[in-house]
């Protein structure tokens, strides 16, 4: 696949057509027939210049005009991305296959005299250029590349730019061939010792005096008329002699929410080499990391980012233990930006914090991932405990005021909050950090 590009371009219009080697040397050959019959006066080899001016005039505006995606002699584009979505650091894999629509001789025709070049967002790539493997059939063009995905994301795959000759070769058109693609990028997360009930629930129960389910609790019960017949156990039921359903394995769990500060985020536009956006990138890393470790356990997880206008009740709770739950989790985080000013976003977790707050469950938990709070936004924050459970990274380099007072205000109120240095600590490192705070 030569020339494969790292930016998209749009074309529109028409092709974009230049004259080929073999196309500039007719062109050449006519200027210099015309000349010299118009000096001589020989009619016919002002003619015969003329026709070769003619024939790649014409074939540059038949190229030009002429779209390989219509007609007897379309072509067709098919892309499949795996996995889809991706995740940010890991390789995927993508399958291109170029095809006519209707196999006519027109079509196989353009096919055969084809060039293909994938266009794929920087931040797709390892590097510059594409590496792939191209196969040639003559009823189809099949192409396969990796790509690395280096940053979370949704990013732009294609459309294919192509490149072909007219049939006197004296033109090459390049032209897009079939609909860009989106490749959705989900953050790195890091399985975190989290064992159900055990890592958060006897907490919360000493904290209750009251005694809830467990991962490891029974999570049958007696059937009653008007149960799904599909969530019968029959295994136990056989055994026991009377019909027993599965329940819900949340059931008794904690609800958790998971509360990200859009103020470890850079603002939006900031490079993403800097110090501030690997920052960042670490908290929702973190975030996600914490969502789905908690989904694993059993737990009914929400991920809330603080914004200006906080709709807290509107986001569901990822049911815990099934796999749409992690999907529904991570897919929040991929458009997560930082706040265009500090105060917007102090403004946007005071408001959040206070939302939270009044809209608190019972025996919910909080696992909050902060930037050094300001004021307003601190004592938002911090009156958000009262029974203890709630746990909170505070991410940020060391020996900064903001953030000494952050901690001493949060840890005041019942929070267990730790200084996290993304520079320095692995997120299961603080979150080993934080476990042992709160023991």
């Amino acid at each position: 696949m030569p020339g494969a590009r790292t930016s998209p371009r749009r074309l529109r219009g028409l092709a974009r057509v230049r004259p080929t080697v073999r196309g500039n040397a007719v062109l050449g050959a006519s200027v210099v027939l015309i000349a010299v019959g118009s000096a001589l006066g020989l009619r016919d080899v002002v003619g015969l210049g003329a026709a070769g001016a003619l024939a790649v005039l014409s074939s540059w505006v038949w190229m030009a005009v002429r779209r390989i995606d219509r007609g007897r002699g379309a072509l067709q584009v098919g892309r499949k991305v795996e996995p889809d979505p991706a995740v940010r650091g890991n390789q995927v894999t993508t399958r291109l296959v170029v095809a006519p629509v209707q196999p006519t001789a027109t079509a196989l025709g353009r096919l055969a005299r084809l060039q293909i070049s994938e266009q794929a967002a920087g931040e797709l790539c390892e590097q510059d250029a594409l590496r792939a493997q191209v196969v040639t059939h003559p009823d189809r063009i099949a192409v396969r590349y990796r790509l690395r995905p280096q940053h979370r994301g949704r990013w732009a795959l294609g459309p294919v730019l192509t490149s072909r000759v007219d049939v006197f070769g004296l033109v090459r058109a390049a032209q897009p061939l079939g609909a860009p693609s989106t490749v959705t990028v989900w953050p790195r997360t890091t399985e975190l010792a989290v064992r159900g009930a055990r890592a958060f629930g006897e907490f919360a129960r000493s904290a209750h005096g009251a005694r809830t389910s467990s991962s490891d609790d029974s999570v049958l019960r007696d059937y009653v008329a008007g149960d799904d017949p599909r969530r019968v156990h029959w295994a136990t039921a056989a055994r026991r002699g009377q019909l027993m359903v599965r329940t819900d394995e949340s059931a008794g769990m904690p609800p958790v929410t998971v509360l990200l500060d859009r103020s470890t985020l850079p603002p939006p536009g900031t490079a993403r080499s800097t110090s501030a956006a690997e920052d960042g990138e670490w908290a929702v890393e973190a975030a996600a990391s914490v969502g789905i470790s908690l989904l694993a356990a059993g737990h009914p997880v929400r991920l809330v980012a603080s914004t200006g206008a906080p709709a807290v009740e509107a986001i569901p709770y990822s049911p815990g233990r099934r796999s749409e739950g992690t999907s529904q989790l991570l897919d929040q985080t991929v458009d997560l930006q930082g706040h265009t000013s500090r105060r917007d976003a102090e403004a946007g977790l005071t408001a959040t914090a206070d939302a939270l707050r009044s809209t608190r469950r019972p025996a919910e938990l909080t696992v909050a991932i902060l930037a050094p709070l300001g004021a307003l936004a601190r004592q938002a924050v911090a009156a958000m405990a009262g029974d203890g459970n709630h746990w909170a990274f505070v991410v940020g380099p060391a020996a900064s005021p903001e953030l000494d007072e952050s901690l001493a205000a949060l840890r005041a109120t019942g929070w267990h909050a730790v200084h996290v240095d993304p520079q320095l600590t692995s997120i299961d490192q603080a979150w080993d950090r934080l476990m042992e705070e709160h023991r």
